[in-house]
């Protein structure tokens, strides 16, 4: 293997290693563990100064334009070959939570290529996007500017879940 390889691995595992964390805090929290919870959050930000620097080494930070072009590249992957292929695996294996998340994931991928192709398009006319408010559903991921939904078009939570993104 090569170094370039060695840093793709370490990116997706210190990335993957965020998430997990992350996952771990809120669990930690519904248990009643605030300060086991806070050394999660903490340890996952540390993995994230480690995959950001590993994917700077990589070359894969760009201008914002370019990124952006990355990111609608790889959401357009998402919601047009993995996610209905791995949809169809789930469906036919009958399982139904798999298939309750890759649902979900398709459908919010597809909002988030269109969400970046319009920033896209701002930046390339030479304009910011508008300053809104952006916001996060935390069943699906569903993603909206400005006003949210009375009920979540993907998953049907109320609007008054989302979460705000600072």
């Amino acid at each position: 293997m090569s170094t370039q390889d060695n840093l793709e691995d370490a990116f997706s595992g210190e990335s993957q290693a965020n998430r997990r964390y992350l996952a771990f805090a809120i669990q930690a929290e519904r248990d009643g563990y605030p300060q086991v919870a806070r050394l999660f959050r903490a340890a996952a930000e540390a993995e994230t100064v480690h995959a950001i620097a590993h994917l700077r080494v990589m070359g894969g930070i760009e201008d914002t334009l370019k990124n952006l072009e990355t990111a609608a590249t790889g959401e357009s992957y998402e919601f047009k070959e993995m996610y209905p292929q791995f949809l169809a695996e789930a469906r036919d294996e009958g399982l139904k939570p798999a298939e309750f998340s890759f649902k979900n994931a398709l459908a919010v991928e597809e909002v988030h290529f269109d969400l970046f192709n319009r920033a896209h398009s701002a930046l390339k006319e030479g304009r910011e996007l508008a300053d809104e408010d952006i916001f996060v559903c935390p069943v699906c991921g569903n993603t909206v500017e400005g006003t949210v939904p009375d009920i979540c078009p993907v998953c049907h939570v109320k609007g008054e879940k989302y979460k705000k993104i600072g």
